[in-house]
């Protein structure tokens, strides 16, 4: 049994401080979660938290529910109960966490009037059925069944996005009907804005910040005066956009700060939340983004500067946290598991190769439709569209145009590229000074022009936006254009990327390119894929999808789990737009 009392957190009876560390099952691949889950309790923490990532679980509609292999929740649960740690849950339905669009699933957005994270219809009925089938898989784990969940948390962060009290307290309810009896809490920024907006009167209340504790909860303690205080998300690292550069934190600079505010925290008898303590990766197209007048899509990478790194090795930071909460509990440092193992498996050459149009007719799903919509309408959640019509007239030099281009666009007027929207360019200093937004739409100047043309855009669906209020964010383009007019009847394709498995390498290379290799090892030590001389793309090995790549950086490897090796491995790389090189390096180190 589990109680929040006025004077603190109460197991058993017995008076406990929650010292918590984030991670998600889903960015870790599961044969790692023991040796992760060690390494959060060696260093001292009792607790580990998890957000539960809807996407993952639902990924069609009418798919049927996931909850096996790298989707068992219960396993990564049970697997901490076994270490002897708590859990905390925090089940969404939505999530942030920087997960493609913020872990709901992308076949929400092919209903046009759909409103997401409020009491309307059809969306709480889709988090119903997906309720229904999550929580009473939980319901057994809880405290209150003698298992190892604490709290589990009412939606997220809403106080930064509404304030729709109806649908808070509908979320509430229908976790109670589930059979969730342990207490329940909300998270929301340090502010009474926030807590105000995102909190329940009969509902716990944690604070997320990356401040020194003393301000972090200052607005807290008034407002919620007669209950202990704790901070849902300690924010101790952050993570990569695509053109940043990599967010890492000098050692000498960590101590100083974590010893410090650690010892704030226990001074004032505060339960946290360490977010992250260990990052992991966006495998796949899982990787979200977020807006700032500008498009900013995350990295695959979502090492965080967290204590443990993205493959699980120590950092500094792990070994000062560690050294001053050990410290604190009176703990003498535990032996510490075992770093992981990484290996060099050097060149890897690039010898078979097919192009997006020779695969095309083996991976394109053919549609026709008057008015061009975004690629959910037709059913597709991530990788590329194919916009295809002809134009015939008498026309002078004008151009062609699109709106709500998400997210990269290559256009082509009769086979030949005449121009590249990037959703994600950076604004200039200037721009970002006066408050430019990056524009959603282009024009590209054509020659005049006497009968037909044709017109194809293909479009890059990347990260799905994960936090705010532009969530709703469809992939693909709204409109097409030839100077001012708008053009319709379109031939349109759906271009699923990763079913490689459909591929018969040809030796054909015009890009987008698929390049396929071989390599052996028989080591199962992690590694990463070097994309140098690459512009930008995806990696499969043995049909796994590492995730995206980008020359823009911060990120210049991809990690490769050495679990998903085998002695004989196939790597393709799916080049959008142009390589200098036909080989990959598989080295032993990541490089940012």
């Amino acid at each position: 049994m589990f109680e929040i009392r006025k004077d603190g957190f109460y197991a058993d009876g017995r008076k406990i401080q929650i010292y918590s560390g984030a991670m998600h099952y889903f960015r870790i691949p599961m044969e790692y979660w023991e040796d992760r889950l060690l390494k959060l309790k060696a260093a001292g923490f009792n607790t580990v938290e998890t957000y539960v990532a809807w996407n993952i679980h639902q990924p069609e509609e009418n798919g049927g529910f996931c909850f096996e292999g790298q989707c068992d929740i219960v396993k990564f649960i049970k697997t901490a109960e076994k270490i002897g740690l708590y859990v905390i849950v925090r089940p969404g339905p939505y999530i942030c966490a920087e997960w493609e669009f913020g872990g709901f699933p992308a076949w929400l957005l092919k209903y046009d009037d759909m409103k997401l994270r409020c009491y309307s219809e059809p969306y709480i009925s889709f988090v119903k059925n997906y309720f229904d089938v999550l929580l009473p898989r939980l319901a057994p784990l809880q405290a209150t069944n003698g298992g190892p969940i604490l709290m589990m948390q009412i939606e997220n962060e809403y106080g930064s996005y509404a304030s729709d009290k109806k649908y808070l307290r509908f979320l509430r309810d229908l976790m109670r009907e589930n059979g969730i009896d342990v207490p329940l809490f909300t998270s929301d920024g340090e502010s009474k804005y926030h807590l105000s907006g995102g909190g329940l009167p009969d509902v716990f209340q944690v604070v997320n910040f990356g401040s020194l504790p003393q301000d972090g909860f200052r607005e807290l303690k008034e407002y919620q005066p007669d209950k202990p205080l704790m901070c849902g998300e300690l924010w101790c690292g952050w993570f990569d956009h695509f053109y940043e550069k990599h967010h890492h934190s000098n050692a000498q600079w960590a101590k100083s700060r974590f010893t410090k505010i650690l010892n704030q925290m226990f001074d004032m008898h505060t339960g946290f939340n360490f977010y992250m303590f260990h990052g992991g990766t966006n495998f796949g197209y899982m990787a979200g983004a977020n807006y700032a007048n500008v498009y900013q899509p995350t990295t695959a990478s979502y090492d965080y500067d967290a204590p443990l790194n993205e493959y699980g090795d120590y950092t500094p930071k792990y070994h000062i946290i560690r050294k001053v909460l050990c410290e604190h509990q009176g703990i003498t440092l535990p032996a510490l598991p075992p770093r992981p193992k990484t290996q060099n498996i050097g060149s890897v050459p690039l010898t078979e190769s097919v192009s997006l149009r020779s695969a095309f007719e083996k991976i394109a799903e053919h549609h026709t439709d008057h008015i061009p919509h975004y690629m959910e309408h037709y059913g597709q959640n991530y990788g590329m569209i194919l916009y295809h019509t002809e134009i015939d007239r008498n026309c002078g030099a004008t151009s062609v145009g699109a709106d709500g281009v998400h997210d990269i666009a290559y256009v082509y007027v009769n086979g030949k590229q005449i121009g590249k929207y990037n959703r994600a360019k950076p604004l200039t200093r200037k721009q970002k000074k006066h408050g430019v937004e990056q524009t959603e739409s282009f024009n590209f100047p054509i020659p005049a022009f006497h009968g037909k043309m044709q017109v194809d855009i293909l479009v890059e669906g990347m990260g799905r936006i994960n936090f705010a209020k532009r969530i709703h964010d469809r992939k693909g383009l709204s409109a097409v254009r030839i100077g001012e007019q708008y053009v319709y009847d379109f031939d349109i394709y759906t271009l699923p990327i990763h079913q490689i498995n459909k591929l018969t390498f040809d030796g054909t290379e015009a890009y987008p390119c698929y390049f396929k290799g071989t390599f052996r090892t028989h080591s199962n030590a992690d590694c990463f894929v070097k994309l140098d001389g690459f512009t930008k793309g995806y990696v499969f090995v043995n049909g796994k999808n590492l995730g995206r790549y980008w020359n823009v950086g911060p990120q210049k490897t991809l990690y490769l789990p050495g679990v998903w090796l085998k002695a004989e491995n196939e790597i393709v790389v799916m080049e959008l737009e142009h390589t200098k090189n036909k080989k990959v390096d598989i080295i032993d180190r990541p490089i940012f």
